[in-house]
């Protein structure tokens, strides 16, 4: 039997946290090893683990994959999250790519200057009410199935509802029009992987807080 998926990372949400949450929506127990200096992350270089030098890195069916993208469209297939055929993928890579956009602005936002922070918050809250909630409500609703693609739990409902859990983070009244993405986030959140994932104790991890930043700046041996 093959071994748990080994995620390599530093002990923070950053572009890791999406591959937590569809590794744990799928069931599958994965270890961590958490990069703790900058030594770490240079062994794993050295040592040939990471094509292009950077994290982060997931140990699995004998590969180390690279390239969060790449990641998650494996586990994805692996676990069924992705589709029963082509124009299923495209529609679900369609959505995945929208919740990229905004999930960007939400993860480089704790690294903008002080100066920055209000200006960039606010984009943050106009392009989630005017162009990307709304988008997936109407997906929701020209279909009105439980699910954005197929009937059937996708990536593309994990990483939009993971997003929302987010968004929610930062204003929890960004949601009040978006009847139909407030169910979505009900129904995947009462799955038992991921009730079990929502859990305190899980491996899920908390917002970013400046202990975090600090660490990611030493690791990464960032100014």
């Amino acid at each position: 039997m093959a071994g748990k998926p080994k995620l390599h990372y530093f002990n923070a949400r950053g572009r890791m946290e999406s591959i937590r949450w569809l590794l744990a929506a799928a069931g599958v127990e994965f270890e961590e090893k958490f990069l703790q200096t900058p030594e770490d992350l240079d062994k794993l270089v050295n040592d040939g683990s990471l094509m292009f030098q950077q994290v982060p890195m997931v140990e699995i069916d004998g590969m180390k994959l690279v390239q969060s993208r790449a990641i998650l469209n494996y586990i994805a297939t692996k676990y069924n999250l992705y589709g029963k055929d082509i124009k299923e993928r495209a529609l679900i890579d369609m959505y995945v790519e929208g919740v990229a956009d905004l999930n960007e602005m939400i993860l480089l936002l704790p690294i903008a200057p002080p100066g920055e922070k209000d200006a960039k918050l606010q984009l943050i809250k106009q392009k989630t009410t005017n162009r990307y909630f709304p988008a997936f409500e109407k997906v929701l609703k020209s279909h009105g199935q439980d699910y954005l693609v197929g009937n059937k739990l996708s990536k593309a409902d994990i990483q939009l509802v993971e997003l929302v859990y987010y968004v929610e983070e930062l204003d929890s009244s960004l949601t009040a029009n978006f009847p139909l993405l407030k169910a979505l986030k009900a129904r995947v959140s009462n799955l038992p992987t991921v009730k079990k994932f929502l859990q305190p104790g899980s491996q899920r991890k908390p917002p970013m807080d400046e202990e975090s930043l600090e660490e990611a700046r030493k690791i990464f041996r960032l100014k």
